[in-house]
């Protein structure tokens, strides 16, 4: 588990409304999101249809052409 060195920021009331992390720790945070956002998206790319490699070919060399023109 990722440990965390946090400071609650408090408003006039003393209530909390905001929290700081070292820069560190905020840039690991933010790896373990993209590390399971992409995870995720792999799970769900793994249904879809499957190209050949003729076929993908074919569909990257159209992207190409349609950022070309």
């Amino acid at each position: 588990m990722l440990t965390l060195h946090k400071k609650i920021v408090l408003d006039e009331q003393q209530k909390p409304f905001a929290v700081q992390v070292p820069i560190e720790e905020f840039e690991r945070i933010e790896e373990v999101i993209e590390n399971y956002g992409l995870s995720k998206l792999i799970d769900d790319a793994s249904n879809d249809e499957r190209l050949s490699v003729e076929d993908a070919k074919k569909y990257y060399q159209s992207l190409k052409t349609n950022v070309e023109n």
